[in-house]
């Protein structure tokens, strides 16, 4: 039988999303999606007489339920997620469950928000000689943090801090963030980003609750806390006349 494809659709543009996502979409029997996350023009990509099964309202058991019952029936079966599934997208627990009940499972990656963020500001997050460094993660929230991950380690080493889910959080965030980062550093705050409706604005981080919550900003946001996101000339030692490597000698 043909393995269950859990997909990445990407940020939310059509033209984001990889040639793999697509040709799988477009072979799909049985489309089993995140209708409330995914626009509909990419759902749109299945072909007509495909079955479409929205995810919105079910549990976990109930879509490992439909996942099971679809791929007995021998349909090629496309669950398909916004974003990356890697990232924050149940991924694990229906790996496991499909497993369990010996199915194969392959996954096509998505881009994921916050690249569509910062190729939109047309902005580097790793500068030379400031920042190298990128952390995903997300306010606790009902599901918690592990006590070594929480919000106030990962400032304190001050990168490119990339934040999911959690405009409902964003006043403690922002009261966290500013133990560490500097009151002016910029955040972009992205709503839906490279969808037709797609908000973005870089505001000073002392600005970052207040300005969510005038927007109405509760779910489906990005937060990209970062000095990177200012313009510097900061340059690459890669492309420096003086430095040499296995494929160019120095020009001094």
């Amino acid at each position: 039988m043909n393995p269950i494809s859990i997909v990445g659709a990407g940020p939310g543009a059509i033209d984001l999303m990889t040639i793999r996502a697509s040709e799988r979409l477009k072979q799909a029997e049985v489309l089993i999606w995140a209708d409330s996350l995914i626009p509909p023009q990419i759902a749109a990509l299945a072909p007509e007489n495909c079955e479409r099964i929205s995810t919105s309202s079910l549990t976990l058991e109930e879509i490992l339920a439909l996942l099971i019952k679809k791929h007995q029936q021998g349909k090629k079966i496309v669950r398909l997620h916004d974003g990356d599934p890697c990232l924050y997208g149940a991924l694990s627990e229906q790996i496991c469950g499909l497993e369990e009940a010996g199915i194969d499972v392959e996954v096509v990656p998505g881009l994921s928000a916050y690249q569509a963020t910062a190729a939109t500001l047309k902005a580097e997050l790793t500068i030379p000689g400031q920042i190298q460094t990128i952390v995903l993660t997300r306010a606790g929230g009902r599901t918690g943090m592990p006590i070594r991950e929480r919000l106030e380690h990962l400032a304190s080493i001050r990168a490119s801090l990339c934040l999911y889910l959690s405009a409902r959080h964003v006043k403690e965030a922002q009261k966290t963030l500013l133990n560490y980062y500097p009151a002016n550093t910029p955040v972009a705050i992205g709503y839906r980003v490279s969808w037709e409706d797609e908000w973005l604005k870089v505001v000073p981080l002392s600005q970052m609750a207040a300005t969510s919550i005038k927007q109405g900003l509760i779910r489906t946001t990005l937060y990209v806390i970062s000095p990177a996101l200012e313009q510097s000339n900061n340059r690459s030692k890669l492309y420096e006349p003086t430095h040499s490597h296995l494929f160019r000698s120095s020009k001094k």
